[in-house]
């Protein structure tokens, strides 16, 4: 389905679980909805044939593409924190009713966990849970993320590729079209849009993290260089379990079982 943000954008959203004519839970779906949030040049295809799948049968799985990403529509402006979760804050206000109040569990990975954290600060009431993976707290560095896209301007489309980890080129190169959808985001992402000053923009002071109030579940590749972001949340928030698996950055592609065994683990423990 197509639903509109507050500011006009449309963002392409899917669902995963049992459920009823009018949207609600349906018999099978006893746990909190969940809404999976993907990272930056990618799509709800992240969580939607893994993570999701697998949360389905007890879950309500809400997932979408983020602005820019996938099908919902490429807009140059409003790729910062603040308009990234007013978006998420649409999606659930569109598809989860707030009489009764019914809390959602929120996983994002990347710039997704971001947002996903931002929306856990300013929606403590409407928050059960957050999951963040391999997430790179702001302030954001954002010249090791550009490395990787430094040559989409390459008239060889073999080479942005080239910057990916094995994993995640294997995947996407998987289909020629879908080759070819990733490598066109890239370029209008870094290249068109206001992302690249967006990001360079994003604050989130210690003061800030510590007010976190729900259960966090911070999950980090052992090889990955965003790991003192998930140290820095474990000591400031008060409910942090904080682990670390195989992998680097791209966790969803490089480890798929042993991310959603965690995730599994902490969403229905």
């Amino acid at each position: 389905m197509q639903l509109r943000t507050g500011d006009g954008v449309s963002l392409h959203v899917q669902e995963l679980g049992e459920l009823g004519e009018l949207g609600e839970l349906g018999a099978h779906g006893s746990g909190p909805p969940v809404v999976m949030l993907h990272g930056l040049f990618g799509n709800l295809a992240t969580w939607y044939f893994t993570t999701g799948a697998e949360l389905a049968p007890k879950h309500r799985i809400i997932t979408y593409d983020l602005r820019g990403h996938g099908r919902s529509d490429r807009v140059l402006h409003g790729y910062d924190v603040g308009t990234m979760e007013q978006d998420l804050e649409a999606v659930v206000d569109r598809l989860i009713p707030r009489e009764p109040l019914t809390p959602v569990i929120v996983v994002g990975h990347s710039y997704g966990g971001v947002i996903a954290l931002a929306f856990a600060l300013q929606n403590p009431h409407r928050t059960h849970k957050l999951v963040l993976v391999d997430v790179p707290l702001p302030p954001l560095d954002t010249g090791e993320l550009w490395s990787r896209f430094t040559k989409v301007a390459d008239p060889d489309p073999a080479a942005t590729l080239a910057t990916l980890p094995a994993a995640v080129r294997d995947a996407i190169t998987s289909g020629g079209r879908r080759a070819a959808r990733f490598l066109e985001t890239v370029r209008f992402l870094a290249v068109e849009s206001s992302l690249r000053d967006d990001l360079a923009r994003a604050e989130m002071s210690d003061a800030t993290l510590a007010t976190l109030a729900c259960p966090v579940l911070a999950v980090y590749g052992d090889a990955s260089s965003c790991r003192p972001s998930g140290q820095r949340l474990a000591r400031l928030a008060k409910d942090v379990q904080y682990i670390e698996i195989p992998g680097g950055h791209d966790l969803p592609q490089e480890a798929p079982l042993a991310l959603t065994h965690e995730l599994v683990r902490f969403i229905d423990g």
